[in-house]
């Protein structure tokens, strides 16, 4: 797979599992090859910490030609927020519903049925007060759970209205 930025490669980052989540001891995410050792993260992470989609990262490449995650070159100041999707099951209709609901807001994200689970790849540009607001009020209606994966001093700044 390849675009004009730039060859597509995976990247795998290592997990620290603790009890029986998350539910792999490696995530991979797709990014794309910036050239010596150098990749810009292109997917949004399911269950790694700390990282974003947009987020440039060394790697390393083992004897058998896999990536592995090094060190952060540069942050994309994107955020990654990861819903549990409790309506209806985490049913398509329901993680769609959410994905709509937050697309209004300028983020996207992507679901999982295995899990049930939303991931939301929230940018700078969006009006994060208004994001958090309606992750806050899904928690408190009972419609999702969050775990934040990776956020900004400005996510963290920002007051939910």
């Amino acid at each position: 797979m390849t675009n004009p930025e730039g060859p597509y490669v995976k990247v795998h980052f290592r997990l620290e599992v603790e009890g029986d989540w998350p539910p792999a001891s490696v995530e991979s995410l797709w990014a794309v090859d910036q050239g010596d050792g150098v990749v810009r993260l292109d997917n949004i992470p399911w269950f790694v910490l700390g990282v974003a989609c947009g987020d440039v990262m060394a790697t390393e490449t083992d004897d058998e030609g896999v990536h592995w995650a090094g060190e952060m070159v540069r942050r994309s100041e994107n955020c990654t927020v990861r819903l549990i999707v409790f309506r209806d099951g985490g049913s398509r209709d329901a993680r769609q519903s959410v994905l709509d609901a937050f697309q209004e807001l300028g983020v996207d994200g992507e679901g999982i049925e295995r899990f049930g689970m939303v991931a939301l790849d929230v940018p700078p540009a969006a009006d994060l007060a208004k994001v958090r607001h309606l992750l806050d009020r899904g928690v408190a209606e009972e419609w999702w759970d969050v775990e934040e994966g990776c956020v900004t001093s400005e996510w963290r700044a920002a007051d939910a209205r």
